[in-house]
């Protein structure tokens, strides 16, 4: 196994960043930046061996800092947070006082707000050990930051084993009661982006959704998936069951997971090449975004993604979790220690 840390870049305000990469002896290899927490690229061999890059983003720090990336934000590989997903209006509140996020998608706050944990510099250090590889990475949000209450102290552990297992540990806690929602947001073509994704297979294993209003905020109301576009119950192709989606699916589904076990969330592969991705979590939601708004975009080293270039498999606590008591809940109180638990599992068919 091998580690390597190389600097990736500057920020805007001169800061230097680096890349970490993680290789195991099965040929995969994935990097990593302390902006953002972003995972850059994921490579892993199809099933005849040859190698390519399963995930979304670009070679070049500056990519991700541009004005055309920023204001069209796809969230490439990033770690979302404070709270992950939308929360109504911008508006939640904790014993009786109400706070105000910053509005970022339409009506709506979204994955932090302006500036979230997607857009932060994390304090990093590598992790090696004699069966695992990876990369430590911390931050403190500090009280009011986006307007989230409480100074949040996080450390989020990327780790990569002998068995394809790609480990995403995040640990939280706070001094006053806040809330949290954290996911990656990496985006997947198993086709090493050769194709779109529409002929991607996948599994979920989650018979109920919720429900959402036309801005992607649920309704309170929980439905089965059977009979309808959303049912992955059985493996079947995207394309297959997005036709009457105007937007392609952005939807939380509900892994009936109450009791926070590592559970196998779901299953991505592609006949092509072979390739698949496990995914376990011990989140109780995992949100299926087939990237319809992913803008036209190309990186400095001839990256070119758009509309269904990619899809996320984020695995999280249900949107705007705060304004649903009946939901799990999102709440941590000072002195409780947040926890959660994603691994994506690479291999061949």
């Amino acid at each position: 196994m091998e580690l390597i840390r190389d600097v990736f870049g500057n920020a805007r305000r001169g800061e230097k960043i680096f890349i970490f990469t993680l290789r195991n002896d099965h040929g995969i290899t994935i990097k990593i930046t302390n902006y953002g927490g972003i995972v850059t690229s994921i490579e892993t061999p199809d099933k005849n061996g040859k190698k390519a890059n399963i995930a979304l983003g670009f070679k070049s720090l500056e990519d991700y800092l541009t004005n055309t990336y920023i204001e069209n934000c796809p969230y490439f590989g990033c770690i979302a947070g404070r709270y992950a997903n939308r929360i109504a209006k911008g508006k939640f509140s904790i014993d009786g006082k109400e706070y105000s996020l910053p509005v970022n998608n339409g009506p709506n706050s979204l994955h932090g707000g302006i500036t979230g944990f997607d857009k932060v510099i994390w304090v990093p250090n590598k992790i090696e050990k004699p069966d695992l590889i990876g990369v430590e990475l911390k931050y403190r949000s500090v009280h009011m930051e986006e307007g989230y209450p409480g100074n949040l102290d996080l450390t989020l552990t990327y780790t990569l084993n002998h068995k394809n297992e790609f480990h995403i540990d995040y640990k939280a806690t706070a001094d006053r009661e806040t809330i949290i929602n954290l996911t990656n947001h990496t985006y997947f073509n198993l086709t090493g982006k050769k194709e779109n994704i529409l002929g991607h297979t996948l599994q979920l294993a989650a018979k109920t959704k919720t429900v959402n209003d036309s801005t992607l905020i649920p309704t309170g109301e929980i439905v089965e998936v059977a009979g309808t576009p959303y049912d992955f119950t059985t493996p079947a192709t995207i394309g297959s069951h997005i036709g009457g989606l105007a937007d392609g699916f952005d939807a939380n589904f509900i892994l009936n997971n109450p009791c926070k076990k590592l559970v196998k969330a779901g299953v991505l592969s592609e006949e092509s090449t072979g390739r698949t991705v496990e995914v376990f979590t011990t989140e109780p939601g995992i949100q299926l975004y087939t990237g319809y708004y992913i803008s036209e975009m190309v990186g400095k080293h001839g990256e070119k993604y758009g509309r269904y270039a990619g899809l996320a498999l984020e695995t999280q606590h249900y949107p705007d979790s705060p304004n649903h008591p009946d939901f799990p809940s999102t709440s941590l109180k000072a002195g409780d220690v947040f926890k959660s638990k994603t691994i994506y599992k690479f291999g061949t068919r």
